[in-house]
């Protein structure tokens, strides 16, 4: 289905695979594509999981055939994760359709669970961390990791897997969301730990990777069939989801229609379009997935969210931009070539706005 999200979707997915370059990118951009090409695969889909199963897929799907040239089958982690727990678990969902064609691949994704949930270290209240090294929380292990691992517990109907999944995301939740009852409330830090890698700020970007993984993780217990019925675990994400939803909207915010700033509790923060389109993704998904939670108001956000990242594409060269460099999000500098998460968010929010248009028939 195409509609006018007011971009080229083609040209910002295509620079997404060209420029991705790291672990994470890869399994972002592979989600994205997937979304976008495939819909009926992703957890979004309207039966994602036949017969209770993960849907039979070909060798011709396009995010399959891209993700498959970066996952080793012969290590603990499919990919290497440079120090990081969460990254390589991005390529788990592609890891877990390919092994419907390949067991070695349904074994790749196997061993890289337990690395996550036997190996990795964890912090006082059992959450697990982002880094391999110590135990450090970070809000973009809530995009990587859970939603794989709800993914793997489908795959080997385990059940009490899909429960550990969501309780992750509650505990990652417990560290970094600060107990704050001002105007950025139910937002979450960026990173917690002994190092001089932590981040007390409400960065964007981080709230938004943890917003859409839980959202995820929902989609998967909402669409399973022994999970259907979870409703206080189903509660609880779609709480938490909305406290980001509604505390990046209280957020620093710059211009008309508005972008969020890099951090969203200092509005001398750039304006970062990266961001913004994971946000609005996550509500367009959520107003399909939780019409319950989700207000005119919610949507109607968005739509402001969508058309200033719509104002920031180039729809020539597919770039997204300006966004925060996503190897240096502390740098007062905004990118101007953009980011590789940036193009995929920016797909993740045209596939969602897709499908929340034809779940309300086209109605704006």
């Amino acid at each position: 289905m195409h509609v006018g999200a007011g971009f080229n979707v083609a040209n910002v997915m295509a620079r997404a695979l060209n420029v991705s370059a790291h672990s994470w990118e890869y399994g972002t951009a592979a989600e994205a594509l997937l979304e976008l090409r495939n819909p009926e695969l992703s957890v979004f889909g309207h039966n994602p999981f036949p017969g209770n199963h993960l849907p039979p897929v070909t060798k011709s799907v396009p995010s399959l055939q891209y993700a498959k040239q970066f996952i080793r089958t012969d290590n603990v982690t499919l990919i290497d994760g440079d120090g990081a727990v969460g990254d390589p678990a991005s390529l788990g969902v592609s890891a877990l359709l390919l092994g419907q064609l390949d067991g070695d691949y349904s074994a790749a994704a196997q061993r890289q669970s337990d690395f996550i949930l036997e190996r990795a270290p964890r912090f006082a209240n059992g959450a697990i961390s982002h880094r391999e090294a110590i135990a450090e929380l970070w809000a973009d292990f809530v995009y990587m990791a859970p939603p794989f691992l709800a993914y793997q517990a489908v795959a080997s109907n385990n059940q009490s897997l899909l429960r550990e999944a969501g309780r992750q995301c509650l505990l990652q939740q417990d560290v970094l969301r600060p107990r704050s009852h001002n105007r950025t409330a139910g937002l979450w830090r960026h990173i917690i730990g002994p190092d001089d890698a932590q981040d007390l700020g409400l960065w964007a970007t981080g709230n938004g990777w943890a917003a859409a993984g839980m959202t995820r993780v929902l989609a998967t217990m909402l669409k399973w069939g022994p999970s259907k019925g979870w409703t206080s675990e189903q509660d609880q994400l779609k709480t938490s989801i909305v406290k980001i939803l509604d505390g990046a909207a209280r957020g620093a915010q710059k211009g008309t229609p508005p972008l969020f700033c890099n951090y969203l509790d200092d509005s001398t923060w750039f304006a970062d379009v990266a961001s913004t389109a994971l946000i609005a993704s996550v509500t367009y998904r959520m107003a399909v997935l939780a019409p319950d939670v989700i207000k005119v108001h919610h949507v109607a956000f968005a739509d402001k969210l969508r058309k200033a990242v719509a104002a920031h594409v180039n729809n020539v060269t597919g770039l997204v931009a300006p966004t925060v460099d996503s190897l240096d999000w502390k740098s007062r500098t905004p990118s101007q070539e953009g980011s590789p998460e940036g193009q995929s968010f920016t797909v993740l929010m045209y596939a969602a706005y897709r499908d929340y248009q034809k779940q309300h028939k086209g109605v704006k």
